[in-house]
């Protein structure tokens, strides 16, 4: 039995979570084989499972890696999730469906009210690692980035930049197939004044965390009601649920990624080993 696990070529080498993949597949008797999703030598019909993990230059080419997901059978997690995880309005839904969104303004320009806060942050709805993203303190300068990626045809999001960040940082909540099974701390990323991001890099620092209670029931209610927009019948294999805390205390919904997040596996006790086993469980 072999599972792939698709990265890039650009990143098969900087995703420290794949040779832990290796080293859990191999412990659960059966081999797991990294490969590029773009590569037209690999044979997808070969593989008992196909898992999608560090597809990171997809954002450029998203059209191309949709159809390339189209094709390819036993794939983790969808295409259909794909389609609908890579563009950020997804967020719309969710927020609409009841769960706690960063407030969240789409392709502002000039004159627009952004709301009464110290800074925001603009970014493109499809992105990934934080590429043409930013942290501004003035709104001119929030709607001259908003406006430039509209121009590009872009769709741009405004969201206000949460101060808790700064010292309480993120917290990235880990599901295999709808299963918690561990969290992280993801420090401040975004620094002020750096103007817009280009590179996708982990300068953050990424230290295991124990999630409360109530960052637990805010991130099973994401996974939930993700799963039952997209008319699934069980949670995607894989889900990171991005959550930050609000003025109030209470954990809001920054991200919910299901197509290529980061698993921060060397941050887990045993992570590889669940994913793998919930690879597995879906081929009995």
């Amino acid at each position: 039995m072999t599972i792939a696990f698709v990265t890039s070529s650009d990143h098969r080498a900087y995703d420290p979570d794949l040779p832990l993949l290796e080293a859990a597949a191999a412990e659960h008797g059966t081999r797991g084989e990294i490969v590029t999703w773009d590569d037209p030598e690999v044979d997808w019909g070969s593989y008992d499972a196909v898992v999608v993990r560090s597809c990171w230059d997809y954002i450029a080419r998203r059209e191309e890696f949709l159809r390339w997901a189209a094709t390819v059978p036993r794939l983790h997690n969808s295409v259909d999730v794909f389609t609908w995880n890579t563009d950020k309005v997804y967020l719309r839904q969710l927020q609409d469906a009841g769960v706690p969104v960063i407030r969240t303004l789409w392709d502002v320009a000039a004159g627009d009210d952004l709301g009464d806060h110290d800074e925001w942050v603009v970014k493109p709805t499809i992105s990934s690692g934080s590429k043409d993203t930013a942290r501004w303190s003035t709104r001119e300068e929030v709607w001259a980035h908003s406006e430039e990626l509209v121009a590009a045809g872009r769709t741009s999001m405004t969201q206000p930049y949460i101060s808790s960040v700064d010292e309480e940082g993120e917290t990235a909540m880990l599901y295999f197939s709808g299963t918690f099974s561990h969290s992280i701390r993801k420090g401040p990323l975004l620094l002020r004044g750096e103007g817009v991001r280009q590179d996708r890099d982990s300068r953050e620092e990424i230290t295991p965390r124990t999630p409360t209670a109530r960052q637990r029931e805010v991130a099973d209610h994401a996974l939930e009601t993700a799963t039952a927009l997209l008319g699934l019948d069980a949670a995607p294999l894989y889900a990171r649920v991005d959550l930050v805390t609000a003025a109030d205390a209470e954990p809001i919904l920054i991200e919910l990624e299901l197509t290529e997040p980061s698993l921060f596996l060397p941050q887990s006790d045993g992570g590889a080993g669940r994913l793998v086993q919930a690879v597995l469980n879906t081929l009995k």
